[in-house]
Parts: structure tokens; sequence; C-alpha cells
């Protein structure tokens, strides 16, 4: 470990005071990176836990956030051991939020992120626009105060804070580059991780990647990095991914098709030289019926039967039986992670697959009039979701509403009923429960 002066050189000449996090001003930051550097473990966790509140608010970044990236930087590298993992992962929220969900399994669009970013110099230009404008006294003196933020460095549009952040990780990826020949495997699994999603800077990190994967025993660390190459790859480097596909452990032939698929998806010019789309489904299919496994990848929270249901959803479109591949789907659909999220995996698959297989109706369709394998998966969906899945936000998803939208019953006893199972206990033709009656009831 290094000096904990050598790790934050450089703290002191930024005007931290200046900068902003979630609570206001960020001088507290530099005593919290301080204590990340100590001595005392209960200190540098509550340290963490704070840094964690502050410029990494539920996912928001602030002015403040960039200006820590170097620092997690250097305590990732060369910081206490327990504070090395921390930083590793405070470093890829700041980057990249919980982009999962979104952004899988196809990878993260840096290009329309930054298309759809709003400077700071368009906002000033929007606030000095609107002031000119206004005579109307308390509207006018809001947006002063807002003009004022935007010209002190503060983020205005989340976009492009996030932006900042994404930006400060990605500056610092040749020192955590290293990481990949750490000691620790937790610290080469998080760093490969980390890694997938800056596919702007392929060209620089594929091949440390891929030499990761010489004499690498850890299964969970192997498959973070097949995966990590199939987001940012636009081809199969020398048939590593095929190779993988035949391996005896079912993580890594789980990772490599998991590769394939996205590339068989993003770049099908490539797909002569994949194997064929059924084999990379039948691996995924094979995945998905069986139970989670004990260790996973940190995609899709390690979650990776949602991450296997979203692949296999994208491969529809590949095979001429797409029927087929939507009844491994089902198979898939019990064995989703259960976590204290709201909306459940579950409402979030239950959502993606119907906007994916079914089209915008006024009336609703008769259910023998499905094909069978859409009929199968509204079976096992009824049998699965909860009443409180159908629950609006704040406290659900808009599953409710997708439901209507396509002319299917919108919430579960309806479900039930109209495919055929028992309502007993339930009555059908109820409405829904008001959104806030939940927090009524609490």
């Amino acid at each position: 470990m290094k000096r904990s002066d050598d790790l934050l050189a450089g703290l002191d000449d930024i005007d931290w005071a200046a900068l902003g996090h979630a609570y206001g001003s960020a001088g507290d930051v530099p005593g919290q990176l301080r204590t990340v550097c100590g001595p005392d473990q209960e200190a540098r966790e509550n340290a963490f836990r704070s840094l964690f509140n502050n410029i990494f608010h539920q996912g928001t970044r602030y002015s403040a956030s960039p200006y820590a990236v170097p620092f997690l930087a250097r305590i990732a590298v060369a910081g206490p051991a327990g504070a090395r993992a921390d930083a590793l992962l405070l470093l890829t929220r700041l980057a990249i939020d919980w982009h999962d969900e979104y952004d899988l399994p196809l990878g993260i669009d840096t290009a329309a992120w930054r298309a759809a970013a709003v400077s700071p110099e368009e906002n000033l230009r929007w606030y000095e626009e609107q002031i000119a404008a206004e005579t109307g006294e308390e509207r006018l003196k809001n947006l002063r105060e807002g003009r004022a933020y935007c010209a002190a460095g503060h983020p205005i549009d989340a976009r492009e804070g996030a932006l900042r952040s994404y930006d400060a990780v990605r500056a610092q990826l040749p020192v955590l580059l290293e990481l990949l020949g750490d000691r620790d495997s937790e610290i080469r699994t998080k760093t490969a991780y980390l890694l997938g999603w800056f596919p702007e800077e392929a060209d620089v990190t594929l091949l440390p990647l891929l030499a990761c994967l010489d004499g690498e025993r850890d299964p969970v660390c192997v498959a973070t990095v097949l995966v990590a190459v199939g987001l940012l790859a636009d081809h199969d480097p020398d048939g590593l991914l095929r190779h993988h596909l035949d391996h005896e452990h079912p993580l890594r032939r789980w990772a490599a098709a998991t590769a394939l698929a996205r590339l068989l998806v993003a770049h099908p010019a490539t797909a002569p030289g994949l194997p064929p789309a059924e084999r990379i489904v039948a691996e995924l299919a094979a995945f998905g019926a069986r139970p989670a496994p004990e260790s996973a990848t940190a995609h899709h929270a390690g979650d990776l039967h949602s991450y296997t249901v979203s692949s296999l959803l994208h491969l529809m479109g590949t095979t001429e039986d797409p029927d087929g591949i939507l009844r491994e789907i089902v198979r898939a659909l019990p064995h989703l992670k259960k976590t204290g999220v709201v909306p459940s995996p579950l409402a979030v698959r239950a959502e993606n697959l119907l906007k994916a297989l079914f089209e915008p109706m006024d009336t609703t369709t008769a259910f023998t009039e499905l094909s069978p394998g859409r009929q199968r998966l509204l079976k096992v969906l009824a049998e699965l979701l909860t009443a409180e899945d159908f629950q609006p936000v704040p406290f659900g998803s808009d599953l409710h509403e997708r439901f209507i939208r396509y002319g299917l019953p919108g919430t579960r006893p309806a479900l039930r009923a109209y495919v055929g199972l028992s309502t007993e206990g339930e009555d059908p033709s109820a409405p829904l429960p008001a959104p806030w009656k939940p927090l009524c009831n609490h």
C-alpha cells in the first residue's frame, strides 16, 4: 500500500467547498477520502457509505463527483486492502449508474448518450434567453439563481452531469488496466466488469482483457471477462468465444453464449464466423432452465436469468423458430432472482416481453387465437406475477398499463381468468387498487 499522502496528492489543491454534492457543499469529501485511506476498517466503511450517499446519491452525479475519481482510482490500485474493491465499485457506479437493465444485452450506447446531453454552454444560453424575455419578478429571480448555479459549474442536465463522471473514469482506464493482473480475484473481476462499459476504449482494453484469460482459474472472473469482450468487440477474437462455448464449466458456457448473442445481434455481418444461432440459443436455454448458480457475474445485479431472457428475446429475430425461443424464455422466468427492488425483475422482464411480442390493441384478443408460445408466456406470467407486481408506480410498475395497452387483462385475477387458471378468493372484475393505498395501509 502507498502512503495516504501519495494516494491523495493534490487533494487540497481542489476547492471542494465550491463544489456540490447531494447535501450541498462538498467540503466534507476530502475528509471522507482521507478516512478511506486510513487504518480503521469500520471508519473506512462508514466513509465509503457517506461518499456513495453524497457524490452518487440514488444514481445522481454532482459537480464534486468527477473530482473524486482520480483519488478513487489510486485507492483501487494501491489503497488499503479493504478499500480497493469498494473504490472500484464506486468508480463503476460513478461511471454508469445502474445501466444493466437498460443497456444489456447490447451494451451501453455512448454516442446516443453524448448526443442527448445538454452542455453547460447550451444551458447558459437558455437561461440568458429566458431572463431577457421574462417580466415576472419571482420567475426572474428563479431564473437568475438557476443561471448562477449553472455558471458555478454545477450540472443542470442529469445526462451531462453523469457524462462528466463517466469521462473522468474513462481517463483513468490506463491506470486501472493493471488491475487485471492483480493477485485478488475480486479486484480482477470488478475491473473486467468496469471495462465492459467503455466501448470507445475497446482498442485499448480488449487485448488486456483477452490476456487476462490466460491462466485465469476463477470462473466468475473468466465469465466476467468473456461478457466484457462480447460487449466491446465487433467480432469473435481468434474464435475465443466459440472455444469457451464448449467449456465444461456452465458459467463459462453461459458467458460465451451471452457474448456471442450480442455479436450476432449487434454485428450481424460477423454471423458467418460465429456458431449457428441455434447453438447459442441452446446454451442460453439450457442455462435459463436451471436454477441460478451459486456464483454469478455482477451483470443484472447477479440475476443472470434476467440477462438470459434479454439475450434470448433479442435472438428471436435470428432464427426460423421464434416461438421455440419464446418457449425457452418462459422456462427461464421462474428462475429470475427475487430482489427488494421495485418493480421486481419479473415485472420488468414481463414489460419487455409484452412490448416485443404484442401489438397495441383496443379490444381483447381471445386467448385461443394467440400462438402457443404467447399462450404459454401469459399462463406462466399469471402463475408467477403477484398482485403487487400490477400495482402502479410509485410502489409497483407500469405492468398494468402495459397489459391494457396490448388488449390484455391488467390485474392478476383478471389475467388468471383469461388464461384459464383458478381465481378462487379473487375477483377478476375488481379494479386495481389506488396507487397510494399500500402507503395508507402501512
